[in-house]
């Protein structure tokens, strides 16, 4: 799959839920303790915002050598790092749900340019400097992919709406997602669970 093209295709599909969200329903729910503001604001910032920044960031050594290994990551992070993130995270979508202002749509669409202006020059086997450690882009990428299908999803249901994610692109973040359980020793469930041979345990997440 061409991940610059799902990347593009995701984001597109964002912008366009973003642009038929009513201005009164962003302060209602969102996700767990956020606003559907927070949960854009998270979306934003994590699977837009700072693709560039990211992308400009040359790393010296290759860390990270999947996608999947970029999730897996958090599951093996001591947990006081792990909460520390989280509670960052939290203010990060607070803060930059605000500052989408009264135009949120406007404001994603700029940031969208600015990400898909920034890929263009990257190449696929660039190590580039990611939270996780260094990571080749084409491996990079996907995550934020995998950020924009799931928070966009997450944002249509908080928000009634549907949401409209390409194929190839739903299909690209169901492999990513299949491929970080087989890496954190689930994969065995989720292939039965897929199949209808067994329920998910419960709780069971990727991420």
């Amino acid at each position: 799959m061409d991940y610059r093209r799902t990347y593009r295709s995701a984001a597109i599909a964002f912008a366009d839920l973003v642009a038929r969200i009513p201005s009164d329903a962003l302060d209602g729910p969102g996700l767990g303790e956020w606003t559907l503001r927070d949960l854009l604001g998270h979306t934003v910032s994590s699977a837009l915002r700072q693709v560039p920044a990211v992308l400009a960031e040359p790393a010296p050594t290759l860390l990270v050598p999947a996608p999947e290994a970029y999730f897996a990551l958090a599951r093996v992070a001591p947990a006081d790092l792990v909460a520390a993130a989280r509670a960052a995270s939290t203010d990060d979508a607070r803060a930059t749900g605000a500052a989408l202002g009264g135009d949120p749509a406007g404001v994603v669409s700029g940031y969208i340019g600015q990400a898909t202006a920034a890929l263009a020059g990257a190449s696929d086997d660039d190590v580039v400097a990611t939270p996780a450690g260094g990571m080749r882009v084409q491996d990079w990428l996907p995550t934020r992919t995998f950020e924009l299908v799931v928070h966009g999803s997450d944002a249509a249901v908080a928000a009634g709406l549907p949401i409209d994610f390409d194929l190839e692109t739903v299909a690209s973040t169901a492999a990513l997602a299949a491929r970080t359980a087989a890496a954190l020793g689930q994969g065995l469930p989720a292939i039965r669970a897929l199949t209808g041979r067994a329920p998910l345990p419960t709780p069971f997440s990727v991420v």
